[in-house]
């Protein structure tokens, strides 16, 4: 069956509802009058009949035709009675407000003409017009509150069969619509039993006929009070540190937990069962959602060509997401990883299809061969470059593959974007760049060198008039970021749905998290306050313990730590850090004016020349696979200290 039958049978299906309803009103009003006459006159069924027979006949239909016109304009044939709330009420009250002055007029004009005559009692005409509205209310509400006891009966017998019982956290709108869900659930297998706020007037109230038993402090006591055994979230205004707390608290109950997204999700503002989903550990971090400088973001994207390196991976893919909303002239997706490419186009494609002018495109940032013939194709005015190796652990093992892709991938792309006209070039790094212990953290602190090194040369030839356009270089420095290809968290998950064990490698260990859309906005955004030269620094919010991380995720999937999964500490590995800094003691940090949320390192001075022989002597001995690659990565970074194993 294809989608034009389907909604034709939809369509059926209301059309007859609305008419059995009308024939019910119908139905109704006849009745009302007809009972309104009864009433008044003593229920003399004869002297009704006799005196005011031709009166009803002609009534009834004219009322009838009115009254389906005018609920037919309030659409009051539209609604779904099995969720029948306040603004039906409301609706029908406005539709009988106007039907009742109609009703009035009428009884004015029958009086007029009936002077002189035996006329029907004004009092039968408000009787019958109050007894319709009644009637006409009775029948659209009677359906849910037989559906009320209906569920009211499966809860009783789901309840021998073992119905889980609900908290719902928040005595608002949304609590009000969660609990109103639960109720009118078809496949009814929970039971709400009761509602926290922290609003102490609201204690001892219900809600829905929950009662609204405490506080957030009182959580642990209601859950073993009411025999707790999930609890919905329901407060998708709390700023992002309300939620840690109140979320903390329920991952020590045992509790499976749900949320409501944040508002800033609820884009159509409907809350539904649907819409929860499960506690993620970006929840925990106390972290509001950061506000990014859209327009300067669109200003600056809008009808250029841009180009993503390493477009397919965690970082590269948001970013391509990000730029597409801008409207770009042309997107460009360039990765080696074909299947990572192949995904991200497929997503954006379904989701603006020829609105969005994009190509993906398959190569290497190593090879100067196919980047200049990208460049000398396309003519990219932005160049996102994230493109690199990452993996710490993998890194040490293969260093060399390090130097090749991260230093000398940044390089070749850096000149190529400077050869070809490129107005904008923005190198992703890390914060492991910074007093680098590990090769990977080494070599992107390189790349940021060689960024502000291309900087200062695109200054040059600039200012000499070798060049026409005046390549803008910066980087952005950030730290680990949640839902990565390969973080620690999607390690845990991993893990934990395996049974365990969780392996931290040290019980001190800290880092800094931000989710993957909020460092690509600031990225981007970053670009905006861009001059040439910066090291933008993201605020990464407070550092939290691995160790902390890795129980919550367990208590949130509904086990206990070290009884049901055992955390087990590994040791650091070689290269990792206790602990990652934001900058050098040398870097001064300024806040731009625009957005706290992003900071520049003021630049090291260095001898470019230098740097770019000791780059040159670096690549070749990359390529020849040297064993000493550390030591030549030491000369050029004086931070960093090959063996050194923590920090």
């Amino acid at each position: 069956m294809d989608n034009s039958e389907k909604m034709n049978k939809v369509q059926q299906s209301w059309l007859l509802r609305a008419l059995l309803i009308m024939l019910l009103d119908i139905m109704v009003i006849g009745a009302a009058f007809f009972s309104a006459f009864l009433l008044r006159f003593d229920f003399q069924f004869s002297v009704v009949l006799k005196e005011y027979l031709y009166a009803y006949l002609l009534v009834v239909p004219i009322m009838s035709i009115m009254t389906i016109t005018v609920f037919w304009l309030f659409r009051l044939y539209h609604s779904i009675w099995s969720y029948a709330s306040i603004n039906e009420l409301i609706r029908l009250m406005l539709a009988w407000g106007v039907l009742g002055v109609f009703g009035i007029i009428f009884i004015c004009v029958e009086d007029i003409v009936n002077r002189g005559s035996r006329s029907v009692p004004a009092s039968v005409w408000i009787m019958g017009l109050f007894f319709a509205a009644m009637g006409t209310t009775a029948i659209r509400f009677v359906y849910r509150l037989m559906r009320h006891i209906s569920t009211a009966r499966t809860a009783v017998t789901a309840n021998s069969k073992g119905i889980r019982n609900v908290m719902v956290i928040g005595a608002g709108a949304c609590g009000k619509d969660v609990i109103q869900e639960y109720k009118m659930s078809e496949n009814l297998t929970s039971k709400v039993c009761c509602v926290i706020d922290d609003n102490p007037e609201k204690k001892g109230r219900m809600l829905e006929g929950v009662e609204i038993v405490g506080n957030r402090n009182d959580i642990p006591k209601m859950v073993g009070k009411y025999d707790i055994d999930d609890i919905v979230f329901a407060i998708p205004a709390a700023t992002g540190l309300e939620r840690k707390d109140i979320l903390n608290i329920c991952s020590n109950t045992g509790c499976k937990v749900r949320v409501i997204p944040g508002i800033y999700q609820l884009v159509d503002g409907t809350v539904s069962l649907k819409k929860t989903r499960d506690v993620q550990i970006e929840d925990l971090l106390g972290r509001d959602t950061i506000k990014t400088n859209m327009e300067g973001i669109r200003s600056y994207i809008n009808g250029k060509v841009v180009m993503v390196t390493g477009g397919g991976g965690s970082i590269g893919s948001e970013l391509c997401r990000q730029i597409a909303k801008a409207a770009p002239k042309l997107l460009i997706i360039f990765d080696i990883y074909e299947n990572n490419a192949f995904w991200i186009e497929r997503e954006l494609r379904a989701k603006y299809g020829e609105k969005l002018n994009m190509i993906a495109l398959i190569g290497s940032v190593r090879n100067t061969n196919r980047v200049n013939s990208i460049m000398e194709t396309y003519h990219p005015d932005i160049i996102f470059h994230a493109a690199a190796h990452k993996h710490v652990p993998l890194m040490e093992d293969s260093p060399n593959e390090a130097i090749k892709n991260n230093v000398g991938g940044t390089y070749k792309m850096a000149e190529a974007a400077l050869r070809w006209g490129v107005q904008r070039f923005v190198l992703i790094s890390t914060d492991k760049a910074v007093n680098p212990t590990n090769i990977m953290g080494a070599s992107k602190r390189i790349c940021e060198m060689v960024v502000q090194m291309m900087d200062r040369r695109a200054q040059k030839q600039f200012d000499a008039g070798e060049v026409k356009v005046r390549t803008n270089f910066s980087a952005v420095r950030f730290g680990n970021v949640i839902g990565s290809n390969g973080s620690v968290l999607k390690i845990f998950e991993k893990q934990i749905a395996a049974g365990g064990p969780v392996t931290v490698t040290d019980k001190n260990i800290i880092r800094y998290f931000m989710t993957i859309p909020e460092a690509v906005a600031l990225v981007m955004e970053s670009g905006v306050y861009a001059r040439g030269g910066e090291i933008f620094v993201l605020d990464m919010g407070d550092p939290v313990k691995i160790d902390d991380v890795a129980r919550k995720m367990i208590k949130l999937s509904g086990y206990v730590p070290d009884v049901d999964i055992k955390v087990e500490y590994t040791g650091l590995r070689p290269g990792e850090k206790m602990y990652e800094e934001r900058l050098m003691d040398e870097e001064g940090l300024r806040q731009t004016e625009e957005n706290p949320e992003i900071s520049i390192a003021e630049p090291i001075k260095m001898d470019d020349e230098w740097v770019a022989e000791k780059l040159v002597k670096l690549d070749e001995a990359a390529k020849k696979e040297v064993s000493n690659i550390r030591e030549l990565v030491a000369e050029i970074v004086p931070t960093y200290k090959p063996g050194n194993k923590s920090n």
